[in-house]
């Protein structure tokens, strides 16, 4: 372990022996954590090469448990995004595309920070389980088409271990570890082919739109390079996605997505996501044919029906997809006003994830509780006209919670100005590798 430290210390590239040595000393215990914090770090200065990206990907999905999907018939396409402020994809895009003919059996996460988790979204849901055993999974994939759980306790445990250890050194931030960090749980969950949405903005962990195509260019070329056609999207997260940040406010923006009546921004990242899964399953032969296919699915309610399926087959009450009553509700709202008249130029999307978690919407470390109905709901959104003292948005909140100060964070992410901004698509990039 020594050679390893020093050789990658002075700029050398390491074998796939030696990376396959790291990860299983991490996982064994037979490393010690003062020696894999020295590698870390020596990584983080030197980086690595797109071989031993792959090599480390590899390895890492390889360290404990494989999802076997292979008794689910046709092509499994699976999902990422890189997290974000009211993105609440996975639960517009699982049953919309289910609805169309693709599987989905996807094992998700919970939420960390300002940015949500979809099974933190789904557990809003009364009833509903998302701890599931791999039979079951497996059958009810089989039997409707979708099933989203929570991951398996084994999956990966190699990247347990080295996230554990970036987050306490200072070395989260490396384009090629938060690659393989990705890159070896979608492997791990067992799927044909994988679509990546990569956020960049104010709300994303990528900034920069170079800092993006260059974690995006690296993870398409991981996946393919390890046998999953992988495509990513370069997606906008300067203001939230859709209007409603926090969980069965999300749920119940999901159901009305999922209805045909959602915000527009959601609506059509979905249906660009949704597009590319589509083609990477074969049930489409271009973009714009997969478009008009799931246009028809959220027109005639089928990927509404799709959702209330997943929802029942998972033990939860399907009456919230007519009655969001059912839903977790805070007991307290406080309306943010603007003041003064104008168009919204800009709404800072971090200082809103903030606002959200400061409610009680997100976990400032993995230990804290999370409130499922807490969240704020926008009103306006960048490009929109709005009246001094006319509502900005609503914060959902209960006691024990200084909601002043999540007040103050949503007022001064809000920017008016005298013109409305240009309006921008939700999709940057493409990128497809070769």
């Amino acid at each position: 372990m020594y050679d390893i430290i020093l050789r990658k210390r002075q700029g050398g590239e390491l074998s796939g022996q030696e990376i396959e040595y790291f990860v299983r000393g991490c996982v064994s215990g037979s490393i010690p954590e003062y020696q894999i914090s020295a590698l870390l770090m020596a990584v983080f200065f030197r980086g690595l090469t797109r071989r031993e990206t792959s090599d480390l990907t590899m390895h890492m999905y390889r360290s404990g448990d494989v999802v076997d999907l292979s008794a689910i018939p046709g092509i499994k396409v699976d999902k990422h995004s890189t997290g974000g402020v009211g993105d609440k994809t996975t639960l517009v895009l699982g049953p919309l595309v289910a609805s169309a003919g693709v599987p989905v059996a996807k094992m998700s996460g919970r939420g960390l920070g300002h940015t949500g988790g979809t099974i933190d979204k789904l557990e809003s849901i009364p009833g509903l389980k998302v701890e599931i055993d791999n039979d079951s999974f497996l059958k009810q994939v089989n039997e409707i088409g979708i099933a989203v759980v929570s991951q398996t306790g084994n999956l990966v445990p190699a990247d347990k271990k080295l996230y554990a250890m970036r987050d306490v050194t200072a070395t989260v931030e490396n384009i090629s570890l938060i690659a393989s960090s990705v890159m070896s749980k979608k492997l791990a969950s067992g799927a044909d082919a994988i679509v990546l949405d990569v956020k960049v903005g104010r709300g994303a962990f990528m900034k920069s739109l170079d800092q993006a195509q260059e974690l995006a260019g690296l993870m398409v070329d991981t996946g393919n390079s390890l046998g999953r056609k992988t495509v990513a999207l370069i997606t906008r997260m300067d203001q939230p996605l859709g209007l409603a940040v926090g969980n069965s406010l999300e749920v119940k923006e999901a159901i009305d997505t999922l209805s045909n009546r959602g915000p527009e921004d959601l609506r059509e990242l979905c249906l660009a996501l949704g597009s590319e899964m589509l083609a990477l399953a074969g049930k489409a032969g271009s973009s714009g044919e997969a478009r008009t296919i799931l246009e028809e699915k959220l027109s005639n309610g089928r990927a509404l029906a799709k959702f209330g399926q997943m929802i029942a087959s998972q033990g939860g009450d399907y009456g919230v997809l007519t009655d969001s009553g059912l839903l977790p509700e805070a007991s307290y709202r406080k309306v943010v006003a603007a003041d003064k008249s104008g168009y919204v130029s800009d709404i800072d999307a971090m200082n809103i994830g903030l606002a959200a978690m400061g409610l009680g919407a997100g976990r400032e470390t993995r230990e804290s509780g999370i409130d499922l109905s807490a969240g704020i709901v926008l009103h306006k959104k960048a490009g929109m006209q709005v009246s001094r003292g006319e509502a900005l948005a609503t914060l959902h909140y209960n006691s024990g919670k200084n909601f002043e100060e999540s007040a103050a964070l949503v007022r001064s992410a809000f920017t008016i100005g005298d013109s409305p901004p240009e309006k921008l698509p939700p999709v940057i990039k493409r990128l497809a590798g070769v």
